[in-house]
């Protein structure tokens, strides 16, 4: 009898530990929480900030402990999120890795490539365990998002909606190719613009600028007599790009638009459309200037955002003192471009060229103002040297009213030594009206004078103007995209309802772009009836359809 007692006390022992250990245990551990640790894809808990994820195969999530396979199925579910906020639970296969039980691998069922440009949430109930015992004690969700992808080779469904923007900017189609900035990219260029016209899924092509340089020209290059006929001789030397940009407004598929920049300031409506026939112009009040307002829900702004630089915005105040002409609006880039172009084409020779020393008389607001300027033009001069003296009259002009041959001493402010003050010939009164050019160029936050002119060179004094004078003032404008610095990225702001917004610079296309890619363009895919989201991705070209995403895509939630 003792024997039989013996054994079954034994066997309830054994059972109890057998029990205790069981990977099927579900009673839980009040004292510990199982937690999500990581997953393969990056997810966020906000559905309004959802991180975008290129090529989702699979989702991996791997928890602080093994999971309970029997709790699985039931507390881990995928849904995938419409338009208008309506859900869809997507079928998934749901499997812990044999060597280790803490990651859960989520398929879809079938075994495909989750959707592209689409919003996701995984649901983990409060029912998930460990086989330990321990649960997530409250359910969660987390989110993500399927980055959206072009197709530029057209291989594509045809039948696949229209709904992507696809932008270009700061070109620079130069007048004679001995010095052009876009020699080696120009064929890709091309090329790039007749896959757009191909492929299936744009809607618009936006040009943000910079089309047409008329500035990066050497100071004593023959400028031809008129606008039309430099527009046009520009026009000509780049016939293969001006016939592909043709073709696609033709075909009437693709909506093609124009907005102006620095280096096409004085480019005219006219001269546009007798090269572009049928092109969508975006222009202001102001002669060279432009904001396209675009999108499903007029939410997306592109200019080329030089209206916010001191040495490039428009100046409709003070160079009409030397023209005469109530039209004239170029501003003093236009020399600096004339000169470093001159530098660059003669290998930046040694120069005879010098600086004064000088005083400044810091209670003088303006002349304090002046020494910026002429600081600037200093700086500009040491990096770029000319053989030419700063006396020589050497700049060929004949472009916005200026039809005389100019010394670079003509637009450097002068210092007289015995009044101990700058002076300067060209553009007389520029430090000082830089409000009043902000105020007729429509610039609705104004940037103080002096971090105007400091700043000139700060690319990201431009990229913050984004937010500043669009996503400050107006929560309707949720995407911002520039040119003009040459410095392509996508960039997250909020705007003043605390809402994501997205920045984009669209970069260049000239040969060299120093620190920075070229030959790229920014993809803005709109979610329309089929997503709630909006992507911005930016892409390097390489010719023939090919092309990378460059950076971090961002997308928002309307």
């Amino acid at each position: 009898m003792k024997t039989k007692i013996s054994y079954f006390l034994l066997f309830a022992i054994l059972l109890g530990a057998t029990s205790f250990s069981s990977p099927f245990h579900l009673n839980g551990d009040p004292q510990k929480a199982l937690t999500l640790a990581g997953s393969n894809i990056e997810l966020s808990d906000n559905i309004s900030d959802p991180p975008v994820n290129n090529d989702v195969e699979m989702v991996f999530l791997s928890f602080s402990e093994a999971l309970d396979k029997i709790t699985v199925k039931e507390n881990v579910k995928l849904f995938r999120i419409g338009a208008k906020g309506s859900e869809t639970e997507v079928p998934v296969y749901t499997r812990l890795d044999r060597n280790n039980p803490a990651l859960l691998q989520i398929y879809a069922k079938p075994v495909l490539k989750l959707k592209d440009g689409e919003a996701y949430r995984i649901d983990i109930g409060a029912g998930l365990k460990s086989t330990s015992g321990a649960s997530v004690r409250t359910a969660f969700s987390r989110y993500f998002a399927t980055n959206a992808s072009i197709d530029l080779k057209g291989t594509g469904n045809t039948a696949v909606k229209r709904n992507k923007i696809v932008i270009i900017s700061d070109i620079h189609l130069g007048i004679d190719s001995k010095f052009a900035e876009i020699k080696q990219n120009y064929s890709n260029l091309v090329d790039l613009v007749k896959h757009v016209g191909n492929a299936p899924d744009v809607k618009e092509l936006v040009i943000g600028g910079d089309l047409m340089d008329q500035w990066f020209i050497p100071m004593n290059y023959p400028t031809p007599k008129d606008e039309r006929a430099f527009v046009d001789a520009i026009a000509a030397n780049n016939k293969e790009f001006v016939n592909a940009i043709v073709a696609i407004i033709k075909e009437g598929k693709i909506k093609v638009t124009y907005a102006p920049g620095n280096h096409d300031l004085t480019v005219t409506e006219a001269d546009i459309a007798r090269v572009f026939p049928g092109i969508n112009q975006s222009r202001g009040n102001i002669q060279g200037l432009g904001e396209y307002v675009t999108g499903d829900k007029n939410s997306i702004v592109i200019e080329h955002g030089h209206k916010y630089n001191f040495f490039c915005a428009p100046d409709p105040v003070s160079i009409k003192k030397t023209t005469g002409k109530e039209s004239s609006i170029m501003p003093p880039g236009y020399f600096f471009t004339r000169i470093a172009t001159s530098s660059l084409t003669q290998g930046k020779p040694k120069t005879e060229n010098t600086f004064p020393v000088y005083d400044v008389d810091k209670n003088d607001k303006e002349q304090v103002l002046l020494n910026y300027y002429y600081m600037t033009w200093k700086g500009i001069l040491e990096t770029l040297p000319v053989k030419e003296k700063f006396s020589e009259k050497v700049i060929v002009t004949n472009i916005d009213g200026m039809n005389d041959t100019y010394a670079m001493a003509d637009v450097i402010p002068q210092y007289d030594a015995t009044k101990k003050k700058f002076s300067v010939k060209v553009y007389d009164g520029l430090v000082t009206s830089w409000d009043k050019r902000q105020e007729v160029n429509g610039v609705k936050v104004k940037i103080p004078t002096t971090e105007a002119i400091l700043g000139a060179n700060d690319d990201d004094l431009t990229d913050l103007q984004s937010k500043v004078q669009y996503f400050d003032t107006d929560a309707s404008k949720r995407i911002v995209v520039f040119g003009h610095t040459h410095k392509a990225k996508v960039l997250p702001f909020k705007n003043l309802k605390g809402e994501k917004t997205i920045y984009a610079n669209s970069g260049t296309w000239i040969d060299h772009s120093l620190d920075h890619p070229n030959s790229t363009f920014v993809v803005i895919t709109e979610g329309g009836d089929e997503s709630p989201l909006s992507f911005v991705n930016l892409y390097q070209y390489y010719g023939n359809g090919s092309f990378t995403r460059w950076g971090k895509a961002q997308a928002i939630l309307y």
